[in-house]
């Protein structure tokens, strides 16, 4: 009796390893690789990893917008130089309301180039990729630092800003405009105004909250 409760012992024994390797083996098999997302009943599926890359990778098409941007602009800079060029010649005998107006032109002009500038640069970092300067010193100071509430008003408070040079202008010349054109311009520039406050308002409300 001793011998055959030691044959059937020494047999369980030896049958323990194969069972431990078939349990790994099919631990292995069912346990899914790193990164691979898991189903509610265990699952991973190819398809969803496959279309969320594709979705991911479609930020690349916005890169063509922020392109076509940067040669508007170069065309920015183009009728910059060209009023420049047309006023130099007449610099002496511009009186003083006229050289306010030119002046308001080419602060006009820069503001919008910053404006563009500033959506090319925080929405390819927004919305694309982030932009690699390396180490230089030239990077500004907020770049990187713009989200897209920042994005929002700063483009909203240049339209205002743009929008309050375009009414001095017409006022400095307000014999040429009509009183209703007048009345247009100024409600257009308030509505630009309220605009931009709702939309701060809303945006540190949603902060709070």
């Amino acid at each position: 009796k001793r011998d055959w409760s030691s044959a059937v012992c020494s047999s369980d024994l030896a049958a323990v390893p194969a069972e431990q390797g078939r349990l790994a083996a099919w631990a292995d098999a069912t346990t899914p690789l790193e990164g691979e997302r898991m189903k509610p009943d265990g699952r991973t599926s190819q398809v969803e990893r496959t279309l969320e890359y594709g979705i991911f990778t479609s930020r690349w098409l916005m890169a063509p917008f922020f392109v076509g941007l940067v040669i508007a602009l170069a065309i920015l800079l183009v009728k910059f130089v060209q009023e420049l060029l047309h006023v130099i010649p007449q610099i002496l005998t511009l009186s003083g309301s006229a050289t306010i107006l030119m002046v308001l032109s080419l602060v006009d002009l820069t503001l919008v180039g910053s404006l563009v500038l500033m959506i090319i640069l925080a929405g390819y970092e927004n919305f694309v990729s982030k932009i690699d300067t390396g180490s230089t010193v030239d990077r500004p100071d907020w770049m990187g630092k713009i989200d897209f509430t920042d994005l929002k008003l700063k483009v909203v408070a240049s339209i205002v800003a743009i929008s309050a040079i375009q009414l001095l202008a017409a006022f400095l010349e307000i014999e040429k405009y009509e009183p209703r054109t007048l009345n247009y311009l100024i409600g257009l520039h308030l509505t630009f105004v309220v605009s931009g406050v709702l939309l701060a308002w809303m945006d540190r409300i949603s902060g709070k909250h």
